[in-house]
This record gives structure tokens, sequence and C-alpha cells, in this order.
């Protein structure tokens, strides 16, 4: 019977997400494997197989070092755990700026090796571009603007983005472009309010927040910040557990187990089956 429930499970695609604007909120949370998938899939609209794992999973530093066969084999784990929500997945640094072909022939092998709905690319001078060259051939996209994890390396720090008027109209039509180019959602990242609130209201697709304020059609977070498995997280992150401190009780309990021999007890152990009686 759980199998055929299973089943009937609707899966929410691109166009469902794409008319939620202005409707019911998006949730969102970024996910990196099947266990946590299959967590989360029945709370969330869209998971998200963030480029965040190279630093929320593999202790990168930044997000420039995840590679394409990182953002794959996650993926892959991601959709063995979720039926329902839609799963995008992030485009990695030096995926997609190179020429449209580039971007096409790596936004395909994403979409192939791994089932998953849409894409994600940061839209830098060039995204515009490279969103309309990819959704005209048939790859759904969901843009990223204001602050972009992969310009670390120009912007040196992580930063709020667009407190001056020069940045402000520049993000704003960054967002513009890259609704206009065809992506059917747009995150907008670490942005103050009224930015925010501008850009929801100005463009015709859904935008999911992260420190862009309640303004925004939906919401995204770091899944291990609002889980709390770091000692800091950023301000816009409000932590639903403490599950560091969970883990880490755990571990000492099971160490201490271990050392005093009170584990595996004899509930915890295989012995050898008796002999018939004749």
């Amino acid at each position: 019977m759980s199998s055929q429930v299973e089943e009937t499970v609707k899966r929410i695609t691109v166009p469902d997400i794409r008319n939620r604007k202005g409707g019911e909120p998006i949730v969102v949370l970024t996910c990196y494997d099947a266990p946590t998938a299959r967590i989360m899939d029945p709370h969330c609209d869209v998971l998200l197989v963030g480029d965040s794992l190279g630093m929320a999973v593999h202790g990168l530093t930044s997000t420039v070092g995840v590679t394409l066969d990182m953002m794959i084999l996650h993926g892959q784990a991601v959709m063995r755990g979720a039926r329902r929500a839609l799963v995008v997945i992030d485009m990695p640094f030096g995926s997609y700026e190179a020429g449209l072909e580039t971007a096409y022939a790596n936004a395909v092998r994403v979409m192939k090796e791994t089932g998953a709905h849409a894409i994600k690319v940061e839209s830098g001078p060039t995204a515009p571009a490279t969103i309309a060259y990819l959704v005209q051939r048939g790859i759904p996209v969901m843009g990223h603007v204001g602050l972009l994890p992969q310009s670390i390396n120009i912007d040196g720090v992580f930063k709020a983005k667009g407190r001056d008027g020069t940045e402000r109209a520049r993000i704003l039509q960054s967002a513009h472009d890259t609704a206009d180019a065809g992506a059917f959602a747009v995150v907008i990242e670490g942005v103050a309010e009224g930015l925010a609130r501008e850009i929801t209201e100005a463009i015709d697709k859904p935008t999911i927040g992260i420190g862009a304020s309640a303004a925004c059609d939906g919401q995204v977070l770091v899944a291990p910040d609002m889980l709390g498995m770091f000692d800091w997280t950023p301000k816009f992150v409000r932590k639903y557990a403490d599950l560091r401190t969970e883990i880490d009780r755990a571990v000492a309990g099971y160490a201490a187990d271990v050392k005093a021999r009170r584990f595996p007890a004899e509930v915890e152990t295989y012995f050898s089956k008796k002999p018939a009686t004749p």
C-alpha cells in the first residue's frame, strides 16, 4: 500500500513554481544527499543542490573549487531521495561562463546524468545571454542576483550588496535582464529589504530570498546553517535546530560506551544458533 501511495505523489514542476508569483510563499532549502532529501521532500517546494556543498559538506573556503562532477554526484543522490520537490542544481564556477555552447553542453550533462528538473546560474554580465540560450533549448534556468558567492575572489569577502545607488541600480537591472532572458525564478541574496521588495515588485518571475527579507516570493537557506551544524551562522539565518550539539552528545556517549565495554551489549550481539534437539 505504501509503494502505491508514493507512486501517486505529484511532482512540482517549473511552471508550478513560476505560477506562484505573488501567491503562496515558495519553500526552498539546499540539499546534498538522499536521506536528507527524503526528510525535506514533503515540506519543500524546491530542493536546491547548491554549490554551497563545497563549504557545507567538503570543507572548502569558498564555492570556487566546486567541480561539475561534484554537483552531478550530489544531484544524483538528492534525486534518489526526492519524489515531490522540484530539484534544481547549481552550475559551478567555470562551467557556464566560457561560451554558450560550453554552458549548454555542461547543463545538458547535469540534466541527463542526474535527472534533475532545472539548473541555476549566478547572473553576472554574461548570464542573460546564457540563460536565453539554455531556455530556448529546453533547459529551465533559475537566476541569482545580489551577492554572488562565485565572485568572492573579486569582492574579497562575503558582504551585503546594493547599499549604494550605483550598485543598487546594477542589481535591479541584472534582475530585470535575468527575468527577461527567461529564468523561471530569481534568487536574491544579501540585499537590503527595500531593494529586494523593489525587485520582487518589478519582475514577473518569483523571487527567492536569502538574506533579502520577507518581501520576496519565497525563501531559501543553506540547510546545515538552519539546522545548527556550525558554530557561526550569518545574520539572516534562523537556527531551527542545534544538531551540532546533538551530534557531539551522541558521539561522546558512543565513545564512552565503547571504552567502558557497554557497547555492544547482549541485545546488540549475534550468537551461534543452538543445535536442534534430537
